[in-house]
């Protein structure tokens, strides 16, 4: 069990349910002895704390039997008195002592450490100590003490917040402590402090001025010797040191960041701030900056010789003597001396363009000055031992689709409201334009000076206006704040800025990046652009930004760098290489679509999916049309696998005209597959390619591709598939659905199984589901219902690793319509044409919806829920042929049962 007395009397169970204390009798005697946990009591104190009158025996004796059914098995006999079997760390008051004292002790050494231990322990706290037993003899004095050493350890706590550089929460938490004991010396030596090094030098001495006086009027004496010496320190200290910039807007989005820089810096004594242009490390390391005795060092209109001299300013030092045309080692040995008792947290903003100087001074800092602390703002981190990292991504944005609230909540849409509603007061969006404010903001990768740009576009254009015109966003968001920097005033300067940080071979890397889609690995960047060997120095700088093993930039950098790219004249020699990339990967990548390792190959083209459609896309528009028909049939089995079925349509129909060319005639038969084309003089061609005399099959799914857009065929030719492994399943797949569509169903049924060994000797999923969903559907036939679930199940499972989500949609639909036909359980039924929907519409599923929503009506029409079924079954109206007719002919059954409806 554990207990607390710090607070109302509190008892919880090994498995934290809360245990009823009892009277106020009961919780005194608990409490009595849990301030000695584990020690025996004596009798004549249990007496004297808990009693006012004496010969109070029997009645403690009654208290203690009362308690034991409350606490079973702790509370123990003793010939001296009585003892609670409680570990004393079960006990808050324990606890709180304990760590209190680790604490203080760790005061001196780590206050980072010192503080985590104060913090948790003043967390125990949930009152006053003892609040519900004070009225007991003992309670008083044991409170007190406790109260005392509550004290204790809040000063205890705003000592090491205040070694660890933060002031302003220390003031927060100082104030009532100080208004609640205002005689208090070491809280208002503290008060002091703080106060100061938030830069209120004259609240702090008047806060010395309010206790003086007191201590004179009160108790007739004067402050003391340590209280003074803080007084005399502010008095003396040096000039004040450059606080940070008083913000001008509020602070939306990054709370999380704070805590995590904060967190930072109480464990590192240097943390730098990294990110892309626009990212908001200012506005971050300001928020810091505000909340701790701080100096702030704006470097972004110094040069590398002017870096020493900027920070000497900022810190406030007095006059070092140093005249005009001095070296940087007087000021170094100056700057030294002014932080070498620690002092306020040193603040580096803007350093990416003096990365060398301030790495060298942060390092001369961190040697000489042992208890100084620095905070940095930098696109690619100072690289010195020691050095904590904190990379700011772009704010959230929310997901495609999301609801008004849950994009409200976003960071990226919360900020662009704020500051749009700064220029358009009363901006509030609706369902319609909280669309379009989404859409801007993941555009605009969730950059906060993009967003903030923006929004202020609003205070002279339509939101609409600028949601369109934001595929031109150097243009649109050409301006900004007029007192800001050059480089931070529009978006176009900050990328430049960064972009002119850069050595020439980490450019040409950059805009030659650009050519990928969805980012690359490091040896497709390789490939491409001919060298990846600055590519980890890009991301270091954070205009590439490295994720799941792919190097990708944020589009807003990447739209910049492709002008680039445009401008040095490599566009078309650099797409060329791309196509050459990916078609050798997809052409590598077919037949393993159809081997042991289909998962890791299908993982692969899904992880670049976007590169393979760009390079397909490019290959057909820019007239490489040997190109296009090669992609087309290097990618037609990937589609398939991955339920993009629908995803070449537009590309292969373009080519459809070109004919077939030499040596592509099963691509020219695949792109007839893959345009859904209802020209019957491109069917014939296809077919005359597939019974051309002698024709093996490079691709032997193309047969099974054409087959399924057209007829089922005649029987293979002799040759035409080859005698491999994976062929030969196919073949037989194939001899089953003949021998299905001949009524043969015992044949169908050793065919199938034939494909289904032959599939699964060599790994292919596909196969393997296609098989066994065949013998499912036999199995329903004969009857077998439980077979066929067994032989459904075991396909959804294999269908799952290939992550194919249209054909299980199509799966569940069947199983679910066994099952009502074999009058099963039509809440199983119910839940696969529930799934079914909502995987269909994620693939674009359309038909296999209207098949669901079929289904769910005639679950409906069983049940007696006539309304739900007439509604379910119009929806399905819009289905195919086969769904139509069962979706009128259950309209048809509902208007028999019920004429008048």
């Amino acid at each position: 069990m554990r207990f607390g007395i710090l607070g109302p009397t509190e008892i919880r169970s090994t498995t934290g349910e809360p245990v009823p204390p009892g009277g106020p009798g009961l919780r005194a005697l608990l409490a009595l002895l849990l301030l000695d946990a584990g020690r025996v009591v004596g009798h004549e104190r249990i007496l004297d704390g808990l009693y006012r009158e004496p010969g109070q025996a029997n009645a403690l004796q009654s208290q203690v039997s009362r308690l034991r059914r409350i606490v079973p098995g702790l509370v123990e006999y003793h010939p001296a008195g009585y003892r609670i079997a409680a570990d004393p760390d079960d006990v808050d008051a324990h606890r709180f002592t304990r760590l209190a004292n680790d604490g203080n002790r760790a005061l001196a050494s780590d206050p980072a450490l010192a503080a985590r231990l104060l913090a948790e322990a003043l967390g125990l706290w949930r009152g006053d100590a003892l609040s519900d037993v004070l009225d007991a003899p003992f309670a008083a004095d044991a409170a007190a003490r406790f109260a005392d050493l509550r004290l204790g350890a809040m000063e205890d706590l705003a000592e090491a917040r205040l070694m660890a550089g933060e002031t302003r929460g220390v003031v927060d938490a100082l104030d009532p402590l100080v208004e609640g004991h205002p005689l208090r010396e070491r809280s208002h030596a503290l008060l002091m402090r703080a106060l100061h090094g938030s830069g209120r030098q004259a609240d702090a001495l008047a806060v010395f001025d309010r206790i003086r006086r007191r201590l004179a009027v009160e108790l007739g004496t004067d402050p003391s010797p340590e209280l003074t010496d803080v007084h005399l320190a502010i008095l003396r200290a040096a000039p004040s040191a450059t606080a940070p910039p008083a913000p001008f807007t509020s602070f939306v989005g990054r709370d999380d960041d704070v805590q995590r820089v904060g967190k930072l810096l109480g464990e590192s004594r240097l943390v730098t701030v990294t990110g892309p242009g626009g990212s908001g490390k200012t506005r971050l390391a300001v928020e810091v900056a505000r909340q701790r005795d701080s100096c702030f060092a704006d470097l972004s209109t110094v040069d590398e010789s002017g870096v020493v001299h900027a920070v000497l300013a900022a810190v406030g030092a007095r006059d070092s003597g140093l005249l005009p045309g001095r070296g940087a080692p007087e000021a170094e040995t100056a700057l030294v001396s002014a932080l070498a008792d620690g002092g306020p947290l040193l603040v580096l903003d803007n350093c990416e363009h003096v990365v060398d100087a301030t790495a060298r001074l942060a390092k001369l800092i961190l040697t000489r000055c042992p208890r100084a602390r620095l905070l940095t703002t930098s696109r690619e981190a100072l690289g010195i031992t020691g050095e904590s990292l904190h990379v700011l991504p772009p704010l959230p944005v929310p997901s495609p689709g999301a609801e008004r609230a849950e994009a409200l909540a976003s960071p990226a849409v919360r900020l662009f409201v704020d500051r749009a509603a700064a220029v358009r007061p009363g901006f509030d969006p609706g369902e319609r334009a909280i669309e379009l404010v989404a859409r801007i903001c993941l555009l605009l990768d969730g950059l906060p000076l993009a967003i903030e740009l923006a929004a202020a576009r609003l205070r002279a254009l339509p939101l609409d206006e600028v949601a369109d015109r934001i595929g031109d966003r150097f243009r649109l968001l050409s301006q900004g704040d007029r007192t800001a920097t050059p480089r931070h005033r529009t978006l176009h300067a900050v990328v430049e800025w960064s972009w002119r940080l850069l050595t020439d071979e980490e450019r040409s890397l950059a805009r030659r990046l650009t050519v990928f889609t969805d980012g690359a690995t490091l040896g497709a960047a390789a490939a491409v652009c001919g060298t990846a060997d600055v590519l980890p120095s890009l991301v270091m700088k954070s205009f590439v930004e490295l994720r799941d093993g792919r190097y990708r930039m944020l589009e807003t950098i990447r739209a910049f760098a492709a002008e680039r790219l445009v401008e040095a004249g490599e566009r078309d020699r650099l797409r060329e290489a791309h196509a050459r990339y990916f078609l050798e990967l997809a052409e590598t990548a077919d037949p393993r679509l159809r081997a042991s390792d289909q998962l890791i190959w299908l993982a692969r083209l899904k992880a670049e999916h976007g590169n393979l459609h760009a390079a397909f896309r490019h290959a057909v528009t820019g007239a490489d049309i040997a190109t296009g028909f090669r992609f087309a049939g290097a990618l037609s089995w990937y589609w398939w696998l991955s339920g993009r079925r629908d995803e070449g349509r537009h590309l292969t129909a373009r080519l459809l005209g070109e004919g077939p060319l030499p040596g592509l005639a099963e691509e020219y038969l695949l792109c007839v597959v893959n345009a859904d084309s209802d020209d019957p003089a491109a069917f014939r061609l296809a077919e005359s390619i597939l019974t051309e005399p002698g024709l093996r099959l490079r691709r032997p799914q193309a047969l099974f591709l054409f087959r399924m857009a057209g007829n089922p065929g005649d029987e293979v030719p002799s040759g035409l598939l080859g005698d491999d492994a994976w062929p030969s399943a196919l073949r037989e797949l194939g001899t089953g659905h003949r021998a299905l569509f001949r009524g043969r169903a015992r044949a169908a049924e050793t065919a199938f199984r034939r494909a289904l060994d032959g599939f699964r000797s060599i790994g292919d999923r596909w196969g393997a589901a296609n098989a066994l969903d065949r013998l499912a559907e036999l199995a329903r036939w004969w009857g077998a219902h439980e077979e066929a679930a067994e032989l459904t199940g075991e396909a959804l499972a294999v269908l799952a690793e290939l992550g194919a989500v249209r054909d299980t949609a199509d799966l569940l639909c069947r199983r679910a319509y066994g099952v009502i036909c074999a009058g099963g359980d039509l809440a199983a039924a119910h839940a696969d044409y529930e799934r079914a929907v909502e995987l269909a519409r994620t693939s674009g599923g359309s038909d296999t919806v209207a098949r669901a929503q079929c289904g769910l009506g005639e679950i409906a029409r069983l049940r007696g829920d006539v309304l739900a079924a007439r509604h379910l079954f119009e929806l399905a109206l819009g289905g195919s042929d086969d769904t139509r007719a069962r979706a009128k002919a259950g309209l048809s059954l509902l208007t028999e049962a019920n004429p008048a409806g």
